[in-house]
């Protein structure tokens, strides 16, 4: 058994109050383990805002169907919560979640699609839209390259209002009041437009009204000529032909 102090504690404290013996040391915790429970609670409070950060996504979604995505945080979210874009089969509103794409980017991709175009990875479509590798980067959680043997039912190419060419009432059908109207038509007499974001430049349109003339307009360049017959129906992947030439 361990001897007692000779000093009893009355005569200990008293020793320690004037400085005669050092003062009483108070066992720390070690500060490899005290480090850890800080990450440990660090970390458990990011993952539970996270969390709600998921569920307000997970609502707004829910509803507003057209919700862009705003940046590559909400993107990780919408993956996480289990959606994504099937490239070779996605609608306008599909594309129009990501963040940073352009309105002639996804009439672009919507024309290809139509003619058979499948894109088979990240690379096939970081260079049909001459993307920078950070958007793809932002984009690639929530991308899908499924291949299909039938190509994509048809877009409405026979409907689409020629802004080139359609008449004034066609023009109008678009949504448009009368003075865009006649700003758009005094625009396209100077020149003719090039497409939709050479259109957007040029009128300055809300972007939502733009967007939603995304599949239902053309841009001929010209006098109006024959009508071609419709394409093959045969599917095309990007850089091969059909028959894998």
């Amino acid at each position: 058994m361990a001897k007692r102090h000779w000093l009893d504690p009355l005569a200990r404290q008293l020793l320690r109050a004037t400085g005669q013996i050092p003062p009483a040391q108070i066992p720390a915790a070690p500060a490899d383990a005290a480090a850890e429970r800080e990450r440990e609670l660090v970390q458990r409070e990011l993952v539970e805002q996270e969390l709600v950060e998921q569920e307000l996504l997970a609502l707004k979604l829910q509803h507003n169907p057209s919700l862009r995505l705003e940046d590559a945080e909400a993107v990780g979210r919408a993956a996480a919560l289990g959606w994504r874009l099937d490239v070779n089969r996605a609608t306008a509103a599909d594309w129009l979640r990501l963040p940073g794409i352009a309105a002639d980017q996804v009439d672009l991709l919507l024309r290809l699609q139509a003619g058979g175009i499948q894109l088979s990875g990240a690379d096939d479509l970081q260079r049909v839209l001459d993307l920078s590798d950070a958007l793809v980067r932002r984009w690639l959680p929530l991308l899908e390259f499924r291949w299909y043997g039938e190509p994509a039912a048809p877009l409405q190419s026979a409907t689409r209002v020629d802004l080139n060419q359609a008449s004034s009432q066609e023009i109008a059908g678009l949504g448009l009041d009368p003075p865009r109207l006649s700003r758009l038509l005094r625009e396209r007499s100077r020149s003719p437009f090039r497409d939709l974001a050479d259109l957007q430049q040029r009128l300055q349109f809300p972007a939502d009204l733009v967007e939603s003339w995304i599949g239902k307009v053309s841009f001929k360049q010209g006098p109006a000529g024959p009508a071609l017959p419709p394409g093959g129906k045969g599917n095309t992947r990007l850089g091969q032909t059909s028959n894998g030439a």
